[in-house]
């Protein structure tokens, strides 16, 4: 592993660990170790420094110890002003925020990844999961539970496993839709307007 810079261009050197196709044992094993991983706690959402999801500044900082309040404060309203800013609007935006403390369970914070969309994982020999390009925190849980299911989505019994290992709480599957609204609002100020009929599909039905 190495980094530096060549003919005025950084360059950034890393093992390269070959990937294998999953049978039920990586899934399994996989779900185990990110529920695992979401046991891992601290008093406050967000970290002590702000970071990114993919090219955006995501905010963490804040001492929030609300659910709903990190939610809301640093996660969704960031991305909305900011599609706003570009001209995108969202009628029903008020009445959907004042619902979000009834809706999102005022969990604990877990240590999450951030961004695990199909692409930022893969599995390898020996039953191993490898986690690429995070944007970590001590968020909620969902959040890497809605993105999972986002571009495509793993098996039935990887859920179960999790569900075993950390349970969720109730009514969880009806929040996947709330949680992956930050990503798709997130892809809506990266790739513009065709994410928008998406994010107002989910803001209307609350």
């Amino acid at each position: 592993m190495g980094f530096g810079n060549f003919e005025k261009k950084q360059y950034l050197m890393i093992d390269y660990i070959p990937p294998e196709k999953p049978t039920q044992k990586h899934w399994e094993n996989f779900a185990i170790r990110l529920a695992k991983m979401h046991r891992v706690s601290q008093p406050n959402f967000g970290l002590n420094h702000d970071n990114f999801i993919g090219s955006l500044p995501q905010q963490n900082n804040g001492n929030l110890t609300s659910s709903s309040d990190f939610y809301i404060q640093k996660r969704i309203l960031p991305q909305l002003n900011s599609a706003k800013a570009k001209g995108f609007t969202f009628k029903h935006e008020e009445s959907f925020l004042k619902q979000i403390p009834r809706i999102i369970p005022n969990e604990k914070p877990s240590l999450t990844h951030g961004d695990l969309w199909s692409g930022n994982y893969f599995f390898t020999s020996h039953l191993q999961t490898v986690l690429i390009d995070p944007a970590v925190s001590f968020s909620l849980r969902e959040f890497d539970l809605a993105m999972l299911q986002l571009f495509g989505s793993p098996p039935t019994y990887f859920f179960e496993t999790y569900n075993e290992e950390n349970p969720l709480e109730v009514e969880w599957k009806e929040r996947i839709h709330l949680f992956q609204l930050y990503y798709l609002l997130v892809h809506l100020n990266l790739f513009g307007s065709s994410y928008y009929p998406s994010c107002t599909q989910i803001i209307n039905r609350y």
